[in-house]
């Protein structure tokens, strides 16, 4: 319970910057002890003297004590994190929240979509997925940036494509790109499921949701089959502050990962 509400330092050992906005922050703990996450769980990251903010961890528990923070600068706290440099040090609290279904996706198909920052979360699923190749069946990655200069994680799209079939699109080319150009419902067409056998995940932007959804259903997905992630909604993380209540749902502590079957009649989620 202590690990709820206190704060422990961690240290920042390495920044990276991925686009004008994003940057990865690699830390570890002080005494090297291990987060203890689960891949789609959040922390709550204190910058001293600014304030704390809830941030996904986009790295795999399988990769050691160190874990990672895709951390775009929108407010005084995430600007202030894009100030510090390796050796600084933060607050962490967490980790918090349900996760992706790790369990319930064993010996399954899926079907994974991101829309622009939303591969941060779904980054350490990926990863976990990875590690643990041989539990899981047909891996297919959908992910849709604005631009070619918003695409996160670009070195690493050749290692997501060798977990299965990663398709990468954007909403509108430059002189530079040759990939597809078009929202990330337009990558649907191009994939193959079986409804029966495929778990279905989408992180990203409130307004992706609505249409991606249609897609999964088009495809004969059932409800208890999709997953979304409503982490945009949270403040606090513990439940008291009431910023992500939804309808008597508290986003921070039984989500951010939800069952669409679970939300779908909540008019405020989606």
């Amino acid at each position: 319970m202590d690990l709820i509400y206190r704060p422990r330092l961690a240290q920042i050992l390495e920044v990276k910057e991925l686009t004008e906005r994003e940057k990865l922050f690699t830390l570890r703990l002080e005494g090297g002890e291990v987060l203890g996450h689960q891949p789609g769980q959040f922390v709550e990251v204190s910058v001293f003297g600014v304030g704390e903010c809830p941030i996904s961890i986009c790295s795999s528990p399988t990769r050691g004590p160190e874990f990672q923070m895709c951390v775009r600068a929108v407010g005084n706290v995430t600007n202030a994190l894009h100030r510090l440099r390796p050796g600084d040090y933060v607050g962490i609290r967490g980790p918090y929240g349900r996760g992706f279904p790790l369990q319930e996706s064993k010996g399954q198909d899926l079907l994974i979509a991101a829309g622009g920052l939303g591969i941060a979360p779904l980054r350490s699923f990926i990863h976990y997925i990875m590690d643990n190749r041989s539990d899981y069946g047909e891996v297919t990655i959908l992910y849709g940036a604005r631009e070619p200069k918003e695409i996160l994680f670009k070195d690493e799209i050749s290692l997501m494509q060798g977990i299965g079939r990663c398709l990468l699109t954007v909403d509108r080319g430059d002189e530079t790109w040759e990939g597809h150009v078009g929202v990330i419902t337009t990558l649907c067409p191009m994939v193959t499921v079986d409804p029966s056998r495929t778990i279905a995940i989408t992180v990203g932007p409130p307004i992706m949701y609505r249409f991606i959804l249609q897609e999964f259903f088009k495809m004969g997905i059932p409800e208890e089959r999709i997953y979304v992630d409503l982490e945009r909604h949270m403040k606090c993380g513990v439940g008291k502050c009431g910023h992500c209540q939804i309808n008597g749902f508290y986003v921070c502590r039984e989500g951010p990962v939800f069952k669409y079957s679970e939300i779908k009649d909540l008019p405020e989620a989606i």
